[in-house]
């Protein structure tokens, strides 16, 4: 006797060898021998055998007519061997009856399994639906290929054109456009990324890492509505100055400018003259929202995306020849010591004499001409005061930082500079710490320390950077945090450090601008009219959400300056560049600051220079590849070598370089990156 019985959801046929009780002991065609309970059996039947039915089955079950048998099926449960009598005309042989459980069993949408060969036909309208579903998918995978066949000839189809930033930054997975996109990628072995390029769904690398860095981001458009722009009020003085701003010739955001007065007795009085858009923006104005939304301007080699609407900007910033509304902090010094005989804040309007811009002055205002006098240029006398000046405040804060267990920073170190015309890339190398460069960073920090203590002396609360040292001991990453009462920045040397210098640029600022001046118009009740209150819960929501966008748009800085230094590679065809060893397999390339791992490099001793074979790079990934070629023997190591916390991460797997600050950005910004990448080298002074 053979039987046709089920076995985990499968069918199979056999030769009973023997019975025992309620199973049987049945041999399969292949010689495998199972044990098959007697309610899994569906038939029992001698002829023919079991190999030759299970094909008769298939063909039987081949030929039947879906539609015709779900109508001979009717509405009430049936057993098939009932449904088969009716079906064929006559109670059906073995291999019609097998025939026929192979396709109830395939059907699931025209007849739905009540039990152990029993069924019931679907109901007519939830069948009709179920068809009309398959037709759509086999309409769709009609038109999956068709996408696929044309992204495989390089041809975006048009239904893609719309969602290509969907498609790659943000899928729904269930779209037959991304479907089609992962064949299309699977059969081509690339990635979505590589493949939108290749059919113009993106105009270039550079095109994606910005479209991802908005998708994410910015995913309304950075453009601005139209706001209409404030005035500061009426009445403010007008201050006996003739101030000067020193930026770089790409600056637009002007928020610092300077005025140095001598005195009758001697003494001078220098300004610090910051653009105050806070006369004019008020908390959750318009404005307002605009620049809480985005907290800070973007920087990128080449391109910005400003905090503010140009109309606000030119309305606040300090341009030459303009009478701006300015928060001025003035410092009167006894030129003899540099001492501070005394401070004063105060909100007015300020004469801007000059933009000077580095281009022009670099050249010519350097440690010897400041020295010794020599050379013709803007504001020279003022300059020279204020770089004396620099120089005391630098000196003052290193003593600070020894106070700290800090070693004093490190000036020899090299600077790279970005710019980008028409899609070329120019880096340039400038010494750090170049007068200019430290008179306005020296001056800046002045200022914020000073504010932030004005605010914590008035029981006004702040915006505050706070740096101290990490868990582990001397060579602990530094921890740098923002928090909203006076603490000290190791880093920086100074007790506290309120970020208030560049309200046109980073959202910190203005509200920290906020308090400030309510501090300078109130004195003693500034806590009653200051717009944010200690322990207020929006000033601490602002703090979270400035350091989530503040590392956002770092990151993209980073990978931008990363995705310029290999288009400079590509520009100059570089085949082999020079290098110095940062540590281990750490090595940053000499004309440009491009950080890349060499694994497996033999051990070099820190700041080597080497020279490496360039193989290729990608600017899509922005990963580069290299070999040693070799290794100088006979040259000092290098003095700008700089390894800090960023080569750790490349050492952790990581492909972004060091942070270089852009240009443009603001000064006390571009000293605390510097003295940060300093303090991860260094062990504790003695």
């Amino acid at each position: 006797m053979n039987v046709f019985f089920e076995e985990s959801g499968d069918f199979k046929v056999g030769t009973v060898l023997s019975q025992a009780g309620e199973a049987y002991q049945v041999e399969l065609a292949s010689g495998k021998r199972s044990k098959v309970k007697s309610r899994d059996v569906l038939l029992q039947y001698e002829k023919p055998a079991p190999e030759v039915l299970l094909e008769q089955a298939k063909a039987v079950a081949a030929d039947v007519d879906l539609d015709f048998l779900w109508e001979v099926a009717g509405e009430e449960e049936f057993g098939f061997a009932d449904l088969g009598a009716e079906y064929f005309g006559h109670p059906p042989l073995p291999h019609e009856a097998a025939g026929l459980i192979l396709t109830l069993h395939s059907a699931p949408i025209y007849f739905h399994k009540k039990g152990r060969g029993r069924y019931k036909a679907a109901p007519e309208q939830t069948l009709k639906a179920a068809l009309a579903g398959i037709e759509k998918k086999k309409q769709q995978a009609v038109i999956q290929q068709g996408y696929v066949d044309e992204l495989k000839a390089n041809v975006l189809p048009a239904s893609m054109r719309n969602i290509v930033q969907q498609l790659l930054f943000k899928p729904d997975k269930n779209t037959i456009e991304y479907k089609a996109l992962d064949a299309a990628c699977n059969e081509l072995h690339t990635t979505p990324a590589r493949l939108m390029l290749a059919v113009g769904g993106v105009g270039s690398a550079k095109d994606l890492h910005m479209a991802k860095f908005l998708f994410e981001n910015f995913p309304k458009g950075h453009g601005f509505p139209d706001v209409a722009v404030p005035a500061a009020p009426a009445g403010l003085p007008v201050a006996n100055v003739e101030a000067f701003s020193i930026d770089d010739v790409t600056t637009t955001e002007i928020d610092d400018a300077f005025s140095v007065v001598h005195q009758p007795d001697g003494k001078v009085r220098i300004g610090i003259h910051i653009a105050a858009p806070g006369l004019g923006i008020k908390p959750d104005d318009a404005i307002d929202k605009i620049a809480r939304a985005r907290m800070s301007t973007v920087y990128m080699p080449g391109d910005k995306i400003t905090m503010l609407p140009d109309s606000i900007v030119n309305a606040f910033t300090l341009a030459e020849g303009k009478t701006c509304p300015a928060l001025s902090l003035y410092a009167t010094l006894d030129p003899s010591d540099w001492s501070v005989v005394s401070t004063e804040t105060r909100a007015e309007l300020v004469p801007i004499a000059n933009n000077l811009r580095h281009n022009e002055l670099d050249d010519v205002v350097n440690e010897e001409t400041l020295e010794s006098g020599a050379g013709d240029y803007p504001r020279k006398a003022e300059l020279t005061l204020l770089w004396g000046w620099a120089r005391h405040l630098e000196a003052g804060r290193m003593v600070k930082r020894e106070a700290f267990g800090l070693k004093p920073e490190q000036n020899n170190r090299v600077d790279f500079n970005f710019y980008v015309e028409d899609d070329v890339v120019t880096i340039s190398r400038r010494k750090r710490g170049a007068p200019l460069d430290k008179i306005v960073a020296e001056l800046m920090i002045f200022a914020n320390s000073t504010w932030g203590k004005l605010m914590h002396d008035h029981g006004v609360p702040g915006i505050y950077r706070s740096q101290g040292q990490g868990v582990g001991g001397w060579n602990a990453k530094m921890q740098v945090r923002m928090v909203t009462h006076a603490a000290p920045h190791q880093g920086l040397g100074v007790d506290q450090y309120a970020w208030s210098t560049s309200p046109l640029r980073r959202y910190t600022d203005l509200v920290n601008q906020w308090q400030i001046l309510a501090v300078a118009e109130k004195g003693v009740m500034a806590p009653l009219v200051a717009p944010f209150k200690q322990k207020d819960a929006n000033l601490f929501a602002i703090v979270s959400a400035f350091d989530a966008a503040y590392a956002a748009y770092a990151d993209f800085q980073a990978n931008m300056e990363r995705y310029w230094c290999l288009r400079w590679l590509g520009q100059h065809d570089a085949k082999q560049v020079d290098a110095v060893v940062l540590k281990d397999e750490v090595l940053r390339l000499t004309e440009i600051p491009l950080i890349i791992r060499l694994p497996g490099m033999p051990s070099v001793a820190r700041g080597a220079a080497v020279k490496l074979d360039v193989l290729r790079w990608d600017e899509v990934d922005l990963s580069i590849e290299t070999r040693l070629l070799e290794v100088a023997t006979d040259q000092a190591p290098a003095a700008d070598v700089d390894f800090d916390e960023e080569a750790e991460e490349v050492l952790a797997g990581e492909t972004v370089p060091e942070l270089v600050p852009d240009p443009d950005q603001p000064a006390d910004e571009k000293a605390e990156v510097a003295e940060l990448a300093d303090e991860a080298d260094q062990p504790p002074a003695n």
